[in-house]
């Protein structure tokens, strides 16, 4: 999944990439207001504007978009971007799986793909392997976020959690696949500063554990990326939850911290987080990259193998492939599934446990449990990141020594060379796809605005919450249930692999979470704002470009730097719409894997961690820059 995203206290990546039964908007930074507009939004009632040009409520015709009503077609061409791959992916996919691809001598529709991939060896193992591993990383996911924020809620470890999400959601799912590897292995570093006084072993034990049969060390993997998404996405629903007063209420009712927060919110707070939940699923069960680096190899997961099968010399695999892609939707339906029918299971108990009354004064153990929990992980990403470093500039460093004899810049000096131009490509890329999600989403939030205000909030809310699954929905939709059947229409469309179809596919990723980024703090703007703006003689144009875009300088940079890093992390659209023509820092590190040779996996891993880092600097530090002169500003910082 790629890592979904919002601002807490600094900006933040995603992955995720999650879902909902009312919109999920982020938490507002401080950027978005600013002294008097720490309000909630008056709407049109707050007064009139001294243009007309600047009344929302005019004839959307009577001004041009560009004088900032926003453009009505922006939400139809943003919805076509996104959903218009899925659909023809999807259909690229269906074809073949029934035997349908002239280009490759299907001329009638057959089962014999199905056929086919029923005899394949291992094949029903490679199913249960991503359903077992994405039901499990996801529930285990889904129990450590909520204790996180159920135990440190009303703490002062609460602000540290939130300013602790930047750095674990911008961090590429592969570079931390490999920093686990790295920490877990059995020749890794918690092996070796255990075998000096507790194992006493010379040699690294003869144990599988990464590549283990069950998976666990692609759960872990899974689960080290995904808390920190979920971890955000529930922060930024306890607002709408009513958190504080609920958790107040049970705390007086005698209730101890982590059962009142069970019982009080964490209902309310699953059914915002729904959508985000499902969508974690869907990619833990289709996850390639982290799967080639951590999961099982006889067999693989599906996703696996069905990317092999894609990038076969044989041509006649693709059949096989696209019936196995099939088969790869059909999976994650059936987990939703079976979640649903958990959910429905977890309700009826959780029910009669509110019922029982049991107050659980004596927590404290579980509180603490929960606490170090997201101490462990924090604490495991960052030991890991530190692995990648020591390996990259590592000479001799024999078992069970905890730190290698000598240190090299070899390594380093020898990629530098091999390391530029997929560094400039990735950056390239990853600008473009940012950028043109950024544009998108400004334009549909401005045109929502203007609709919100014309036709009234309550209206603007309700479309809002039905469409938001459109807006997950490619993210629900597992990559290898399309993208290759999209590599096929493209093909067929004459369209030859490059940076402009590779960016048009990671823009299907990015935008989704772009808009999640910046939804929030756009529509908690006080428009009173924009009321003052035109009283004093602004129009619509001068309050959205000298007014509103202005004092959103920080979300909107925020976003941009979520979509930078969203982009820099994906591997599946780079490697089948690139058709091996594109080099990415992530296509490459990956491609490092399987031959085992650490120093070089280290400095690729790590150059590919600090690739999202000078968008986010740029969305810390520029607006800290611009408002240097205005106190008012950086105070709501």
């Amino acid at each position: 999944m790629t890592d979904v995203p919002a601002p807490i206290a600094a900006p933040v990546a995603a992955p995720v990439a999650a879902p909902v039964a009312a919109p999920v908007s982020a938490p507002v930074p401080a950027e978005a207001s600013v002294s008097g507009a720490r309000g909630p939004s008056a709407g049109p009632s707050a007064g009139p504007s001294a243009d007309p040009a600047a009344d929302p409520a005019a004839d959307p015709s009577a001004v041009p978009w560009w004088r900032g009503r926003g453009p009505g077609w922006a939400p139809a061409l943003t919805l076509l971007l996104m959903l218009g791959p899925v659909a023809a992916g999807l259909a690229g996919t269906l074809a073949p799986a029934f035997g349908y691809l002239p280009a490759l001598g299907g001329d009638a529709f057959s089962l014999a793909p199905w056929r086919a991939l029923a005899e394949t060896p291992g094949i029903a193992r490679s199913a249960w392997l991503s359903l077992s591993t994405g039901l499990l990383s996801t529930l285990l996911s889904l129990i450590i976020a909520l204790a996180i924020v159920a135990a440190t809620q009303g703490t002062r470890s609460f602000a540290l959690v939130s300013r602790a999400l930047s750095p674990l959601l911008s961090l590429p799912h592969a570079a931390a696949a490999f920093g686990l590897a790295f920490l877990i292995a059995p020749s890794g570093w918690i092996m070796r500063w255990l075998s000096p006084w507790a194992t006493g072993l010379d040699r690294p034990p003869d144990v599988l554990v990464v590549h283990d049969p069950a998976g666990l060390a692609l759960v872990a993997g899974l689960v080290a990326k995904e808390v920190p998404f979920l971890l955000l996405m529930t922060l930024a629903a306890l607002g709408q939850a009513d958190a504080r007063r609920a958790r107040l209420a049970a705390l007086s009712l005698g209730y101890g911290p982590m059962a009142g927060w069970a019982k009080a919110v964490g209902p309310a707070v699953y059914r915002q987080i729904r959508l985000p939940v499902f969508a974690v699923l869907a990619y833990a069960m289709s996850v390639v990259d982290v799967a080639q680096i951590l999961g099982p190899t006889t067999p693989p997961p599906l996703s696996v193998r069905l990317v092999e099968w894609m990038r076969d010399p044989d041509l006649a695999l693709r059949f096989k492939a696209a019936a196995g892609a099939v088969l790869q939707i059909g999976l994650v339906a059936l987990a939703l599934g079976l979640w649903r029918l958990g959910e429905i299971a977890v309700a009826r108990l959780h029910r009669a446990w509110c019922w029982a009354g049991w107050r659980h004064a004596g927590d404290t153990a579980v509180r603490a449990a929960g606490g170090l929990a997201g101490l462990g992980l924090a604490g495991g990403m960052a030991v890991g990141l530190a692995g990648l470093a020591v390996w990259s500039v590592a000479g001799l460093w024999r078992f069970p020594d905890a730190l290698p004899g000598t240190l090299t810049g070899r390594i380093w000096l020898r990629e530098a060379g091999s390391i530029l131009d997929p560094a400039a490509t990735t950056c390239i890329i990853a600008g473009l796809a940012a950028a043109i999600a950024l544009a998108l989403t400004v334009a549909c939030l401005q045109t929502e605005a203007r609709r919100g205000t014309a036709h009234g909030n309550g209206v603007a809310a309700g479309r809002r919450a039905r469409g938001l699954w459109l807006l997950y929905l490619p993210l629900l939709v597992p990559q290898t249930g399309f993208l290759f059947g999209l590599q096929i229409a493209v093909s067929a469309a004459g369209l030859p692999p490059g940076l402009a179809v590779v960016t048009a596919a990671h823009l299907v990723f990015v935008l989704p979470y772009v808009f999640l980024s910046l939804s929030g703090p756009w529509r908690a703007w006080d428009t009173r704002l924009g009321v003052a703006a035109g009283a004093l003689g602004a129009g619509s144009a001068g309050v959205l470009w000298r007014v509103r875009l202005p004092m959103l300088a920080a979300p909107l940079l925020t976003a941009f730097a979520v979509g930078w890093a969203v982009s820099v992390g994906q591997y599946l659209p780079t490697l089948l719409l690139g058709a091996g023509r594109v080099a990415t820092l992530t296509t490459e590190a990956v491609a490092l894997a399987a031959g085992g040779d650490r120093r070089m996996i280290g400095v690729w891993a790590l150059v590919q961690a600090l690739a999202p880092l000078p968008a986010f600097a740029l969305a810390l530090g520029l607006p800290a820059l611009i408002w240097r002169r205005r106190r008012g500003m950086t105070a709501a910082r």
